[in-house]
């Protein structure tokens, strides 16, 4: 194989590697536009939990993470 064989198997990897970069950084987005999505959609949820507690005349409580030990001072 000569060096203007190599040069171009280089050069076609390296548009087909392109190529899959931009269609993952295109998914990547998706992904953190739905991500935020969420995010949006607990907060609200959280407010509510804590709107309807407040009426309830419920003492707020803070809400742990899931899988989070107990730290010392913790509740």
């Amino acid at each position: 194989m000569g060096a203007a064989d190599k040069m171009w198997d280089a050069l076609t990897t390296v548009i087909k590697m392109n190529d899959k970069v931009e269609r993952m950084a295109g998914a990547m987005k998706s992904q953190q536009a739905k991500i935020e999505s969420l995010t949006e959609r607990v907060i609200r949820l959280e407010t509510l939990l804590e709107v309807a507690l407040a009426q309830q005349g419920a003492k707020p409580t803070r809400l742990k993470r899931i899988g989070k030990q107990p730290e010392a001072g913790d509740d």
